[in-house]
């Protein structure tokens, strides 16, 4: 073995020690961490948020009672899900709404169908720390008050279509937001990217939200939309939506017609969106109150979602309501001559 090829092997042990000190790490120090994920990118720049996402999900709106903690763990969410997919799954007793309605698991509609419906939140409110929506101040319990007085003075919702509720006359529907809910079925988006806009297409009763990303300012005051007027922007990877101009019609939790909603869709990792809201309306709450529900990437298309088609339900509702009524007439009329 001559000299030459001894130097070598020496130079190449010195060299290899230095390459393990230096990317070694010291006793005590934590491993270098993970590279952050980030989105890929539109044509004009966007972080990609478009395709097919459900917030499906059992997690409830406020924490439940004699719960204390933020968080379940696996094991107690795994056993929640299946307790709720068992229910869900249940015969139903004869002659009941459930038993007439069409089964939600038979067409896999149902939220035990999903298998990103896992959350370990105890609520979707994340603040106040409870868990629980913040008590009205007395501004909002007057208004939940004449509300409740005007219900009453229309009388029962079959007496006209005008006072059914908007989701029973199927033209809004739990799930379109904003905020963004879980509607129990039918819970799914579709979120598509232009130059300058991102569209919404909702599920429940196909709703579109069309969201300008220019600057522009919000409609008028005098401009009153059930789902309000909504403008966004974005802030590095995260896309932020503020919501305004709403009617009283569509009160969320009983809120104003001035309440604004600022929400905010992040890509997190390829299968998950994490979807934030805040609710800001002193005419309601003293205070701003917040919730989250990831929603996770789904299979499309989105099909028309019908309703009730031809809107027969509230033909048949108010014709029933009004056959009861001759019914009951006739039935007087008949014991009025009786007793005579």
């Amino acid at each position: 073995m001559n000299h030459r090829f001894l130097a070598s092997i020496r130079l190449l042990t010195i060299v290899s020690a230095v390459v393990l000190l230096t990317t070694a790490p010291l006793s005590g120090q934590a491993p270098p961490t993970a590279k952050k994920w980030t989105p890929a990118r539109t044509p004009d720049g966007q972080p990609d948020l478009q395709g097919y996402w459900t917030n499906a999900s059992y997690t409830p709106f406020e924490r439940p009672k004699g719960v204390t903690k933020e968080f379940y763990s696996k094991e107690e969410v795994a056993k929640i899900e299946k307790d709720a997919a068992d229910r869900e799954s249940e015969e139903t007793t004869p002659g009941t709404v459930a038993d007439v309605h069409y089964d939600l698991t038979q067409f896999g509609l149902d939220r035990s169908q999903s298998i990103f419906s896992s959350n370990l939140r105890t609520s979707i409110i994340t603040d106040p720390a409870d868990g629980k929506l913040p008590p009205m101040n007395a501004e909002g319990q007057k208004r939940a008050g004449e509300r409740a007085a005007e219900r009453r003075r229309m009388g029962a919702t079959t007496d006209a279509v005008e006072n059914m509720a908007l989701g029973t006359r199927c033209l809004v529907m739990g799930g379109s937001g904003p905020p963004l809910l879980n509607a129990g079925y039918n819970a799914t988006y579709q979120i598509v990217q232009g130059q300058g806009y991102v569209l919404l297409l909702t599920e429940m009763i196909h709703d579109v939200r069309l969201i300008p990303l220019d600057g522009r300012a919000h409609l008028p005051q005098g401009v009153r939309q059930w789902f309000g007027s909504s403008t966004g922007r974005w802030e590095g990877e995260t896309l932020v939506v503020e919501t305004t101009n709403f009617t009283d019609k569509t009160a969320f939790r009983g809120s104003s017609r001035n309440m604004k909603i600022t929400e905010r869709f992040t890509r997190t990792d390829p299968n998950t969106i994490s979807y934030t809201f805040t609710i800001d309306d002193p005419a309601t709450w003293d205070h701003p109150w917040s919730g989250e529900l990831p929603m996770k990437k789904t299979v499309g298309p989105i099909f028309e979602h019908a309703c009730h088609e031809g809107n027969y339900g509230v033909v048949n509702t108010l014709s029933g309501a009004r056959n009861e009524e001759k019914k009951k007439a006739a039935e007087a009329a008949a014991k009025k001559i009786s007793n005579n």
